[in-house]
């Protein structure tokens, strides 16, 4: 866990004294609607449907019990008693009110939080793998090298006006846990021939109206110029970027008009007045910022013969990872429970997780981008004990990888953005493929679900995507298939989805997710073969022929009737 030292604590501070001022100056007036948009929005207040929305910052997804303890008495006490954790491992409070909102603040920096960048045009929350520092496909600790890209990033004076939104993703490990493809800058972690750690660099990427897989632009950065060489990207990005039209204003447009290679070149000229500036990083600071995090005393301990069947061993075989200590294994708890809005959490499960992280995980734990929650360091021999009590708290279904795991942001139930609603869709595609032996057939397979095109749910990187559309007032849904996050075993890239045709109101959406799993079913070679594996062999052709039936009737956006059996 990273411990704050007296600077981070200062400028937490004196942002709540600021913050309060701007909010006290709004409510009498003094503040105008535009003037106090852009002071909110740098303290991750939005103002959505129904009313305020709060993004607390949780940096590269790693939580204390004691934080978690105190997220959980914000929102009994400022909310209604739950919070939403978000693909960007953030927590989201849907109901504070504006006038409290700096309380909550104060209350959040007494534990070392705060809400600071979480909104704006700026360098948002760097998200990593939620198995960072004890994945046993490890090359790098990833939260160090996140915690130096937040210290670099908090307040940058350059890059605090940026032409829009900025999102970066590092991931330490030989497997992609982080989507590194889809973020504005993607840092994957290599070493080179001679054993060096570097940093393979992407750029471009993201999702949202106009998504597009990163560019890569450098395939082996030395760590020592990590700062350096994305000071000289986001300088070109500032420099050229569009701030007249907002739906061209990201990276990525930039760097699909330039041009790849161009904006390679235009990063590298930036990049020779920069490198080894004062920016360059020494084993020094990266041995400073790695001794500000606390550290798990293992116990030497062998594996365990686990001996898990029934629906212990269910859990185990999906909710439970390795770990690069023996004896050692990280948990998944799932908030991917049949009729709960997926990543939703009541601050009486937050208090009990609190106590599971105290007493099987060093009292931490982290968030993934895919809305679960992971006690990265448990002993296998306490295992069952913590799977029975995860159960009793409703966090033990065993879905990790399969299609009830939902991706979904919050949708028309909050957003004001949304087109469409979320979160019903969800729960009726988790009621239809709730029988857990039918998962486990289906076997691997990723269901993203986002109210709008800007895709908090990141549909677009789902092997099954649904997007929520507007039609003459009316919520329908257009369906993808064939996206894909990052490369999780050898073989399988990022990918975006393909829209397989017209789309549907929200009660055909299970009909049509079940056509396209029977589709799946029938065409794949063996038990190991995944609906992503099967979607990139035979092509969309024969899925959409199974949803839609007769070419000639697509244009009625309902779904082939049943086969009778």
């Amino acid at each position: 866990m990273y411990i704050y030292d007296e600077i981070d604590q200062r400028l937490v501070d004196e942002r709540v004294a600021q913050f309060r001022g701007q909010t006290a100056r709004f409510l009498e007036g003094k503040l105008s609607e535009d003037e106090f948009r852009a002071l909110r929005l740098r303290n991750g207040l939005y103002i959505q449907r129904y009313a305020p929305m709060l993004r607390i910052a949780i940096p590269y997804g790693l939580l204390s019990s004691t934080q978690l303890r105190k997220l959980s008495h914000i929102a009994r006490t400022y909310d209604r008693g739950y919070g939403h954790f978000s693909t960007r491992q953030n927590l989201q409070l849907n109901w504070p009110k504006l006038e409290q909102v700096p309380d909550i603040l104060a209350e959040l920096a007494t534990v070392q939080m705060h809400a600071i960048q979480t909104s704006g045009n700026c360098i948002r929350n760097t998200t990593t793998d939620h198995f960072a520092s004890v994945a046993p496909d490890e090359i790098v600790d990833s939260f160090v090298w996140c915690e130096i890209i937040r210290q670099w990033s908090t307040f940058h004076p350059e890059f605090s006006y940026l032409p829009r939104k900025f999102k970066i993703a590092v991931n330490g490990a030989s497997a992609d846990r982080a989507a590194v493809a889809v973020h504005d800058i993607g840092l994957h972690a290599i070493r080179n021939a001679e054993g060096e750690i570097g940093f393979k660099v992407l750029v471009g990427g993201g999702l949202g109206r106009t998504p597009i897989i990163g560019k890569e632009i450098r395939a082996f950065l030395p760590w020592q110029h990590l700062l350096t060489y994305l000071e000289a990207i986001l300088r070109v990005y500032n420099r050229y970027g569009r701030r007249d039209n907002i739906h061209k204003a990201r990276i990525k447009i930039l760097v699909k008009e330039r041009g790849a290679d161009k904006f390679r070149d235009e990063v590298e000229a930036e990049w020779a007045h920069l490198k080894d500036s004062p920016s360059t990083l020494t084993a020094q600071e990266v041995e400073r910022v790695g001794k500000r995090f606390t550290r798990p005393t293992y116990n030497v301990i062998q594996n365990e013969n686990l001996n898990a069947s029934g629906p212990f061993g269910a859990w185990v075989k999906r909710n439970v990872h390795g770990h690069k200590v023996p004896g050692y294994a990280a948990v998944t708890l799932s908030l991917k429970k049949t009729g709960v809005p997926p990543g939703d959490v009541t601050s009486d499960q937050m208090d009990a997780i609190a106590e599971l992280a105290d007493r099987y995980s060093f009292g931490e734990l982290r968030v993934s981008h895919e809305q679960n929650l992971i006690l990265a360091d448990v002993r296998q021999r306490d295992l069952p004990e913590l799977w029975r009590e995860a159960r009793e708290l409703g966090l033990a279904t065993p879905n990790i990888g399969l299609i009830t795991n939902i991706i979904a942001c919050p949708g028309g139930d909050f957003c004001s953005l949304a087109n469409a609603k979320s979160i019903p869709v969800a729960e009726a595609l988790q009621s239809r493929f709730d029988e857990l032996d039918y998962q486990h057939d289906i076997g691997e397979l990723d269901l993203n679900i986002s109210g709008c095109m800007n895709a908090c749910g990141h549909h677009h990187v789902g092997h099954i995507g649904i997007l929520g559309v507007d039609k003459n007032g009316e919520e329908w849904y257009q369906i993808e298939i064939g996206g894909n996050q990052g490369e999780i075993r050898a073989g399988v890239a990022a990918s975006l989805g393909k829209v397989i045709g017209p789309s549907f109101a929200r009660a055909d959406v299970p009909d049509v997710v079940e056509r396209l799993i029977e589709c799946y079913l029938e065409r794949r070679d063996s038990e190991a073969e995944r609906f992503i594996d099967v979607v990139h062999r035979i092509g969309i052709q024969p899925f959409k022929e199974r949803v839609y039936g007769d070419p000639d009737q697509r244009s009625s956006h309902r779904p082939a009737e049943r086969a009778v059996a």
